[in-house]
C-alpha cells in the first residue's frame, strides 16, 4: 500500500523540521526516521514542497542524503549560507560538517 501524504503526517513532518538547529542541516531520510516513517523519504520531500512553509518553517535546512539542495530553489544556499553552513559545491552542503541528527 502506498504511503499517503495526510495531515497528521505533515504536522510531524514540520514539527520535526522546527527543531533543526541553526546552522545545521539534516535530510529527507533522517527527519522520515525521526518521526518513525523510515522508508517515506520522498514523501517528506512532496510534504516540504506542499507545506508552503518556506519562512514559517526552516525547510531550507533539509536536503538530500548527499547534501544537494533543492533543484531551482534559488533562496536556499543564501539562507544556509547566512547560518554559515559549509559547502563542498555550488550544489552541495558538507554534510559531514552540520549533519543534524536529531534528538
Amino acid at each position: 500500500m502506498a504511503a499517503k501524504l495526510d495531515e497528521q503526517f505533515m504536522q510531524d513532518v514540520l514539527n520535526t523540521v522546527d527543531l533543526i538547529p541553526f546552522g545545521r542541516v539534516t535530510t529527507y531520510g533522517q527527519i522520515a526516521r525521526m518521526i518513525c516513517r523510515p522508508h517515506n523519504a520522498r514523501l517528506v520531500s512532496k510534504a516540504l514542497s506542499k507545506s508552503g512553509g518556506h519562512g514559517k518553517h526552516p525547510c531550507h535546512r533539509v536536503v538530500t542524503a548527499t547534501g544537494r539542495l533543492v533543484p531551482g530553489w534559488i533562496d536556499q544556499r543564501p539562507m544556509l549560507e547566512a547560518e554559515k553552513v559549509p559547502f563542498k559545491d555550488e550544489t552541495h552542503v558538507d554534510i559531514k560538517k552540520c549533519f543534524w541528527h536529531g534528538l
